[in-house]
């Protein structure tokens, strides 16, 4: 796929484990859009202040989680910013229905293509096992690696990903994510993609899924 003729909106889904972070991130270098996670603009709302941002700092210093209405309204003012006008990669939304119709009715969100990355629950349960996260940045590495390759900072152990923790992790996940899957399932740009090969194989079926979702030869 070459210069972006019309804008590469995808929402990439997939549980712990599935790599979900890292094909995003894979995607939006190769097409050159932003890679969009909740928990990243919803962190520079609240250092901004804005005033979703404010009311979000509110509900969580309750203790309480961010509802549909202002994780709705964060994602709107981000995807009408310049730099999504090509295209962006949504990690972490919709998670609610509710949040999947409000972003069909985002102007800025269309035309919309949405992957499911399918992994199942005992390869998940053995990836997060051994899977090493920076305590720097966060960024999630293969359990070779020596050092964060992304900031150099160290690698640990999650506390939760413990296989006991991980399991109630996944039910919760299938639990809130299975009605969004059906939800996009019958689209004609929604695809399920294997997720068990290599992180390279994952990527490229996810590039060929997007193609034949835009109307393009992969």
């Amino acid at each position: 796929m070459s210069a972006q003729a019309t804008a590469l909106n995808l929402v990439m889904l997939g549980p712990p484990g599935a790599g979900k972070g890292t094909q995003a991130e894979r995607f939006a270098h190769r097409y050159g859009v932003p890679k969009i996670s909740t928990g990243d603009i919803l962190r520079e709302a609240v250092a901004a202040e804005t005033e979703l941002g404010v009311a979000a700092k509110q509900v969580m210093d309750a203790g309480r989680l961010v509802g549909d209405d202002i994780m709705i309204g964060i994602v709107a003012e981000r995807l009408s910013r310049k730099d999504a006008a090509a295209g962006f990669v949504l990690d972490g939304f919709p998670r609610t229905v509710r949040q999947a119709e409000a972003l069909d009715a985002m102007p800025d969100a269309q035309p919309l293509i949405v992957v499911d990355i399918v992994v199942p629950e005992a390869t998940l349960v053995q990836r997060l096992a051994t899977r090493r996260t920076c305590a720097r940045c966060g960024y999630s590495a293969l359990p070779a690696a020596d050092a964060c390759p992304k900031c150099g900072g160290e690698l640990v152990v999650r506390v939760d990903d413990s296989a006991g923790v991980v399991r109630e992790r996944l039910r919760v996940y299938h639990e809130q994510t299975a009605p969004i899957v059906e939800f996009y399932r019958g689209r004609p740009t929604f695809a399920a993609i294997d997720g068990t090969g290599t992180p390279d194989d994952v990527h490229a079926a996810i590039c060929t899924a997007v193609a034949a979702a835009a109307g393009e030869r992969a």
